[in-house]
């Protein structure tokens, strides 16, 4: 499986003001990766796609308020208002050993310790100290698996597979240790309409 060039970060979830900033809103609410970096990549609900540069950062407690390079309206703004927003790779640090964009673990085949298949991981909640893999499969429940060592033994990025164990099939009261996740990948759009569709990236802290 080769990695991709974008990660992605998270979405613009409205307009600011009347100078053309917007407020974006990051998957993982602890990533500081628009700190780091000069430049995103967008992509727009109409499927348009830009490079923009990021002018100024202001850091809230729900989202960034952005300042684009060219980005001068509130009109301009408006238009990209449910726009997916990516980082790329190569302008982060590469995770620690252990550690795992985020974005990196959306798409990769779930299967249990036997082998069998149980899904695809399709989504990440990053909604508590430890992220939760959201695994779909055709005619079978949504499965949501901590992102700890108890629960997922096994990560394999190049074989595009994880090995998961479970909760129901751990012990009664054994905790599980959380395992590096370096970035913050597609999710739920939280309390405003993210992005609409289900194609998968990731963040970086």
């Amino acid at each position: 499986m080769t990695p991709q060039p974008l990660l992605e970060l998270g979405y613009v979830a409205r307009a600011h003001g009347l100078r053309g900033e917007v407020a974006i809103r990051t998957f993982d609410p602890a990533s500081e990766a628009l700190d780091v970096v000069e430049r995103v990549f967008v992509r727009t609900r109409s499927g348009e796609e830009r490079e923009l540069f990021l002018e100024e950062v202001r850091p809230t407690p729900k989202e960034n308020i952005i300042a684009f390079e060219g980005v001068e309206s509130r009109t301009e703004a408006e238009a990209l208002v449910g726009s997916k927003v990516f980082v790329f790779r190569e302008d982060l640090e590469p995770p620690a050993e252990g550690e795992f964009f985020q974005g990196d673990l959306v798409g990769l085949t779930a299967v249990d310790e036997s082998g069998a298949e149980l899904g695809r991981v399709e989504e990440i909640w990053a909604t508590g100290e430890v992220p939760n893999l959201v695994i779909r499969a055709p005619k079978r429940p949504e499965l949501v698996v901590p992102f700890a060592d108890d629960f997922v033994p096994t990560v394999d990025i190049a074989a595009g597979r994880i090995v998961i164990r479970p909760p129901e099939y751990e012990e009664v009261g054994r905790p599980g240790q959380a395992r590096g996740a370096a970035a913050a990948p597609e999710a739920t759009g939280g309390e405003d309409a993210g992005p609409e569709d289900g194609e998968g990236s990731g963040d970086a802290e």
